[in-house]
């Protein structure tokens, strides 16, 4: 069975993006950009992977992204309608219509169509985010990686967005960099 692994990023007050969906607030480190992209070069977007060096690199753990609409509508409004061309799109919203053949808009609740598509073949799913879309995915994340940085910004979207349903994960990795950020991976099923 294939994993669904949420990896994103994160304030130390657990919000992924402003009210307003921006993200422009979060240092950038070469050391962690670096390490990250060593290890999950399909998660840079198609129009930065060779600025990165990444234009050739293969899909490591990922073959398959699901986003919600406002993780989506960003790229939509930069005139980019396929965002992550080298993998599977997947675009979760109930009033968003696809232009691009490349990515697939499910307007049907999330949790169904992601357990059929856990039972695939393929790699592993990365969720690349919003908060309401993991809310609703949460029973079936398999694991969690979360850059945190260390900014506060008091209000946003949170890393979750659900009613009160605790689910329990256990630290797998823990790693730190230069401008203060971590990479803490976390494995779910402790529940």
């Amino acid at each position: 069975m294939r994993k669904l692994t949420y990896y994103v990023a994160t304030t130390i007050d657990g919000f992924i993006a402003s009210p307003d969906g921006g993200s422009d607030f979060f240092p950038v480190a070469e050391d962690l950009a670096a390490y990250m992209n060593a290890r999950h070069p399909e998660t840079v977007p198609t129009a930065f992977r060779e600025p990165a060096g990444l234009a050739d690199a293969p899909n490591l753990r990922f073959d398959t992204v699901l986003m919600g609409r406002g993780t989506y509508e960003p790229a939509l409004a930069a005139g980019i309608t396929s965002p992550y061309a080298h993998l599977r799109q997947y675009v979760f919203s109930r009033t968003l219509t696809s232009g691009d053949p490349a990515v697939e808009v499910v307007p049907d609740d999330p949790l169904p169509f992601v357990r059929k598509l856990k039972e695939q073949e393929g790699a592993g799913i990365w969720l690349c985010g919003g908060g309401r879309l993991a809310g609703a995915l949460l029973p079936e994340i398999d694991e969690l990686i979360v850059k945190r940085y260390p900014v506060a910004i008091g209000a946003g979207i949170p890393l979750f967005s659900a009613g009160f349903h605790p689910r329990r994960f256990g630290l797998a990795d823990c790693r730190a960099f230069g401008n203060g950020a971590a990479v803490l991976t976390y494995a779910g099923g402790l529940d």
